[in-house]
């Protein structure tokens, strides 16, 4: 027998019907494909909601032109075959409109992961993602880490990696760049970690 060579093990239309059916008979089940390779998604729990509500709402208040999309679908990666569930994806209202589960990434301003307490959050949040969503061009990505209670901040991708990363500990102000351009002031996670 001979291994393949050149093409994940898993097809992106294969991909799509899978998650589509875990999506409808598991709930709470989210997966992604990432490099050719299926990952799940741990469950959200009660302060990981109230984080990207807290967001959502600041995002409201300084930018309502705009909206933060809780789970949506996004391409990814190159020729756009990986498929990812960030937490948040904050893009022009209505941007999404008359598209199904898996969206181009172009109106998306900013992605958004809060930190699970799985066991891969440090290679899934921390390396995986910045270089997934700088690959595919995104502006911002956004993690809210409540392992090590801090915000970092990444930016400038240039195709392969995000140039520029901001970290502050919960407390301190820290401003997410254009085409966000909102300061969050970060004292309220301090009530959202175990």
């Amino acid at each position: 027998m001979t291994a393949r060579t050149g093409r994940p093990h898993l097809l992106t239309e294969e991909f799509e019907e899978l998650a589509l059916m875990a999506r409808n008979q598991l709930e709470g089940v989210r997966l992604e494909f990432i490099d050719g390779r299926l990952r799940s998604k741990a469950p959200q729990d009660g302060d990981h909601g109230t984080i990207i509500e807290w967001l959502t709402r600041i995002c409201m208040r300084y930018r309502p032109e705009l909206w933060s999309y809780p789970g949506r679908g996004i391409k990814v990666q190159e020729h756009r075959a990986g498929r990812a569930i960030p937490d948040a994806s904050l893009a022009p209202s209505e941007a999404f409109a008359g598209e199904g589960e898996w969206s181009e990434p172009e109106p998306v301003l900013m992605v958004v992961e809060v930190a699970s307490w799985d066991s891969d959050t440090d290679h899934r949040n921390r390396r995986e993602s910045p270089r997934v969503y700088a690959e595919t061009g995104i502006p911002v990505y956004l993690l809210i880490d409540r392992h090590t209670c801090e915000v970092l901040v990444y930016s400038d991708p240039d195709g392969q990696r995000y140039e520029t990363v901001r970290t502050v500990p919960y407390g301190k102000d820290i401003h997410l760049p254009d085409p966000v351009g909102i300061t969050l002031h970060t004292e309220p996670l301090k009530d959202w970690v175990r």
